[in-house]
């Protein structure tokens, strides 16, 4: 029987993730789902699965509704009394089943279905870390690392071969000799790190229409490279004419009413790539999003020149997408793309609405960098 369950909840996972393979494309552009986002589960609503249910067949005769009777009758006790219930409708209602979907399954789906290939990481990105492994028990130690389960059954095993327990009084006394404690060993460990950092434009163009994909397409990003990655940090930058570090909320809930001066984001992005990470022992994925208006031409060539300089040679991709929208010239990726589109660690897409989110992380996914 336990085996059978088993293949049941194989058999039906197998299900579960048929069906958001054959919509994945449209939870990509779902925005609400991203909120049900949990430490390390996500939950979704999976279509047309019916759920079981019990089918009663018809009867001949008798029955509720059925026999003698007049229009306007009075029905006896008992009887279903008028309620404020909805109309009576037709035809079945629609399935739904919310299921969770840990982030790394849902990682695995998007890079099937995407085909996305792996990362390939520097050869000289790992970090040592030390992690405690715990290797036996010991007699002695510190009571932080007090075994209690063993500590128990040593108490309960002295106490039975000298005679002294009472199954009808329960009672564990343990002494100083019954107790047990933890060992462990440092080991280190070589462990893969990554960053983030992700600029965003919030000057008076970019519309919450514009920060919902951004916030979409995050979600995204997030999930692939932490499926690739064992840790993964994130920074945010927001700018108009100046820019500056923020938490993540505000990252996606602010607007100003400036001007757009992209330069002062690039600056921002490359003092903390400098004093944070350096690219000996990181993995950096600058994404910078915005509707491709900047200040001046003066301007963009600064971004260039700072793109060529110092962030592009320290960074495993740098990543450009423009948010279409009706306020913004939409110029600096024609700019980008003359000046850096060649680049083997550049990716630049263009965002027309949520139908393009799809593509969009193929776009800056697709090199496997």
């Amino acid at each position: 029987m336990s085996l059978r369950i088993h293949q049941d909840h194989s058999r039906f996972k197998q299900i579960v993730r048929g069906k958001i393979k054959s919509n994945l494309r449209k939870y990509v552009q779902k925005g609400e789902m991203v909120g049900k986002k949990g430490k390390d589960t996500i939950s979704i609503p999976i279509p047309f699965i019916d759920i079981p249910h019990f089918k009663y067949g018809h009867k001949e005769q008798g029955g509720v509704g059925q026999g003698d009777g007049e229009v306007g009758q009075q029905l006896s006790p008992g009887a279903v009394q008028p309620g404020d219930g909805h109309q009576a409708g037709q035809g079945e209602g629609d399935h739904s089943l919310e299921v969770d979907v840990t982030l790394d399954e849902l990682a695995q789906i998007l890079g099937e279905e995407l085909q996305l290939p792996n990362i390939e990481r520097r050869h000289n990105e790992k970090i040592v870390t030390q992690k405690i492994k715990y290797t036996g028990v010991n007699t002695t130690g510190p009571e932080s690392l007090r075994h209690f389960k063993r500590t128990y059954k040593q108490a309960l095993r002295r106490q039975i071969a000298m005679g002294t327990y009472d199954p009808a009084r329960p009672i564990i006394i343990p002494t100083r000799e019954d107790r047990r404690y933890r060992s462990y060993k440092l080991q280190e460990l070589p462990e893969t790190n990554a960053v983030i950092i992700y600029m965003m434009d919030v000057s008076g163009s970019m519309g919450d229409e514009q920060k919902e994909i951004v916030r979409i397409e995050s979600f995204w990003l997030d999930t692939w490279l932490r499926h690739q990655y064992k840790g993964l940090e994130a920074r945010y930058i927001i700018h108009d004419a100046v820019a500056r570090e923020v938490d993540r909320d505000t990252f996606f809930h602010t607007r100003e009413s400036g001007g757009t001066m992209i330069s002062s984001a690039y600056k921002l992005c490359r003092d903390i790539i400098k004093a944070d990470y350096p690219k000996s022992a990181w993995n950096i994925y600058p994404f910078h999003f915005s509707d491709g208006d900047n200040w001046s031409a003066d301007d963009t060539r600064q971004c260039i020149e700072m793109l060529r300089e110092d962030i592009i040679p320290s960074v495993n991709q740098f990543a450009y997408g423009q948010v279409e929208s009706p306020y913004g010239s939409g110029q600096f990726i024609k700019d980008l793309r003359e000046a850096i589109g060649d680049s083997t660690n550049v990716a630049l897409s263009e965002i027309a609405d949520k139908d393009a989110i799809y593509s969009s992380i193929k776009d800056f996914l697709g090199k496997g960098r």
